[in-house]
């Protein structure tokens, strides 16, 4: 049985959003992938949304939703993406915090970067297993 890791967020429309596909994307063989936060926005973060299409051709919109921490299945592992916006609470400690920047807001050369950052930490979860 493959193991549950869950990339938490507060607002589950980004950072946590775009590790959850790239998760799927590379590593969904070995591993269950979710996000989620302690509060939702609305949709996906569109620039992400835009970025992680063209860079990879992943259709976020089509299988991911911004979600709370207590809808999703309880995690094996859980990863923080970053607590510059504030750390959620989930009722236990963080395996990981990669603290990563919020690239909301900022241009399309920052959101790669994060973006690419995630990528890297994604491929490099196999000492989970």
């Amino acid at each position: 049985m493959k193991k549950i890791i869950a990339f938490i967020c507060v607002h589950n429309s980004c950072r946590s959003q775009i590790a959850e596909a790239l998760g799927k994307f590379f590593c969904g063989d070995k591993y269950d992938f979710y996000s989620a936060g302690t509060e939702t926005k609305p949709q996906i973060n569109q620039d992400a949304v835009r970025l992680i299409k063209q860079l990879y051709g992943i259709d976020m919109e089509k299988t991911q939703y911004s979600k709370t921490f207590d809808k999703i299945p309880t995690p094996d592992i859980a990863i923080s993406m970053g607590c510059d916006v504030g750390c959620p609470f989930i009722g236990r400690n963080f395996d990981e915090n990669w603290e990563l920047l919020d690239p909301t807001g900022n241009s399309d050369k920052v959101f790669i970067q994060v973006i690419k950052e995630i990528e890297k930490k994604v491929k490099g979860l196999s000492y989970f297993y």
